[in-house]
């Protein structure tokens, strides 16, 4: 491999003679097929800890492109991708500049430890800065994840809560194993063979902390690092892809069409595949019935298997819903993995996993290693709810009210907004839309951000940054309904200031 080139932004000068970008670019060796990503990781860790100060103005796409020798598209490439993770913001008709919000670390932070700590495995030396959710207040909400907890039964959880605990008071210490209370796992067992034709017997089930820890725990017992190779769809849900590549998983991105997960693009050398076929994160559509049988066969042909999250299963506004790709697999091909965060409210970390019988007893063992098991007044409480229908009921009364909010959402858009290419399907909480023109999808939800009014951009769910993604994905859960139209009205406002 040759020698890396360097090139230093410290002469790189507005016409006044005022330094604006003063940080050193190492650019890979000539031919290699790393530069946009190493230059977007060395920007990133430069925002991070501080060398490129909040409010900097940087340096326009094209001076910035001659300067380092490399095309304008992989400058604008770059800007866009920092400009969706919320690493800068634009102002119209003054430039591009480093973020106010965005977190950086200082030395004597974060234990003294920095990402690219070569003591770190190689995914954690450049991962991003976690933590929460805590950009400016929205007066109208679009966010995707986030159920509607309004009509949560609060009274009936802290009644049974409260029952649970008391229950715990009088009985002895005995252990709970790593696969759940047995109540919950009864519980689930039958909740999900009955909503979801899910077969499976208690024993099956292993209680997780939501459906992160369940991909965690899979990808533990599954993945060999830097040989395994996972097949994800793209654009797809980054939490399930990142469990799998920090794992030591290699990610191969595999596109969609109407029908779903392309199978026939999936390489023969991935033994994993993971998908949302239920409904689509974030295209939204459901992977058809042949669709679904080709993937079952391929895995068959391959010697993959398969981990299906069941992505807003519950929500379905239309038919029937097709089988889990769990119900119709014969050859324990499939690890079926679903939450009850989605459909209750977001602070309660429940989930499950239903693994086949040859990987069961590794993933229990993978639990325990977590952290045994998970709260078990927590559990008793989530057993009752389900037991004694109160979830049913919930589920069903959200359904309708979700209805009502999608509704109202896409006749606003096409009343106000035709313009916008829209994806309707029949499940889920959200709704992903294309734009046309010119407008980038990361200016728009930075200015609406702007306005109080936020929403996602497509581009953070893709794979791979060469792909077409100037899109945007409303999710309507946690929005109230009355503020739907004035949400689409303010949007139509500041598309028409772009």
């Amino acid at each position: 491999m040759g020698e890396g080139r360097t090139s230093s932004f410290s002469n790189l000068q507005r016409p006044d003679g005022i330094e604006i970008l003063p940080i050193r670019i190492e650019l890979p060796p000539k031919g290699s097929r790393t530069l946009r990503e190493s230059i977007l990781l060395q920007m990133k860790r430069a925002i991070v800890d501080g060398r490129l100060v909040a409010g900097l103005l940087l340096p326009p796409t094209r001076e910035l492109a001659r300067h380092l020798g490399v095309a304008r598209n992989t400058i604008v490439g770059i800007y866009d991708n920092l400009l969706s993770e919320g690493y800068v913001e634009t102002r119209l008709g003054s430039g591009t500049f480093v973020a106010k919000r965005a977190m950086r670390l200082t030395p004597n932070q974060g234990n003294g430890r920095n990402t690219s700590d070569l003591r770190l495995v190689p995914y954690f030396r450049t991962v991003g800065v976690v933590s929460p959710d805590l950009a400016q207040e929205a007066e109208f909400d679009l966010r995707l994840g986030h159920p509607d907890k309004s009509q949560f039964p609060f009274d009936v959880w802290r009644r049974l809560s409260n029952r649970a605990l008391r229950t715990l008071e009088r009985a002895p210490p005995v252990p709970m194993g790593p696969h759940g209370h047995p109540a919950l796992c009864n519980a689930i067992a039958g909740h999900i063979s009955f909503a979801r034709a899910v077969a499976c017997n208690p024993g099956d089930v292993i209680v997780t902390a939501g459906a992160q820890q369940a991909f965690g725990l899979i990808a533990r017992i599954l993945v060999e690092p830097g040989k395994t190779i996972v097949a994800v769809e793209d654009p797809g849900y980054p939490p399930l892809r990142q469990a799998f590549a920090a794992a030591g998983a290699k990610i191969a991105p595999v596109p969609l069409d109407h029908e779903g997960l392309r199978v026939d693009l999936i390489p023969d050398e991935a033994k994993i595949v993971c998908v949302t076929p239920s409904n689509q994160m974030p295209m939204g559509m459901s992977m058809s019935f042949a669709r679904r049988m080709a993937l079952l066969d391929r895995v068959h042909q391959t010697g993959g298997v398969i981990v299906e999250d069941d992505y807003e299963g519950e929500f379905r506004f239309a038919g029937r819903p097709l089988e889990a790709l769990q119900t119709l697999d014969n050859r324990e091909r499939v690890f079926y993995v679903g939450t009850f965060t989605k459909c209750m409210f977001p602070a309660l970390r429940l989930g499950y996993a239903v693994g086949p019988n040859w990987a069961r007893p590794a993933l229990a063992m993978a639990k325990q290693l977590a952290d045994w098991h998970c709260p078990g007044a927590q559990q008793e409480t989530m057993a009752a709810f389900i037991s004694e229908g109160h979830l049913v009921r919930h589920v069903r009364r959200m359904r309708l009210a979700y209805q009502h909010k999608r509704e109202l959402l896409i006749g606003a858009l096409r009343l106000h907004l035709p313009q916008l290419e829209m994806r309707l399907t029949a499940p889920g909480l959200h709704v992903s839309a294309t734009l046309s023109g010119t407008i980038p999808a990361g200016l728009l939800v930075t200015a609406a951000g702007n306005q109080k009014l936020r929403f996602e951009d497509l581009s953070r769910f893709v794979v791979r940054r060469d792909q077409k993604s100037n899109g945007i994905v409303f999710g309507y859960g946690l929005i109230d309904a009355e503020k739907i139209l004035p949400a689409v009205e303010t949007l139509k406002d500041v598309m028409a200031s772009l």
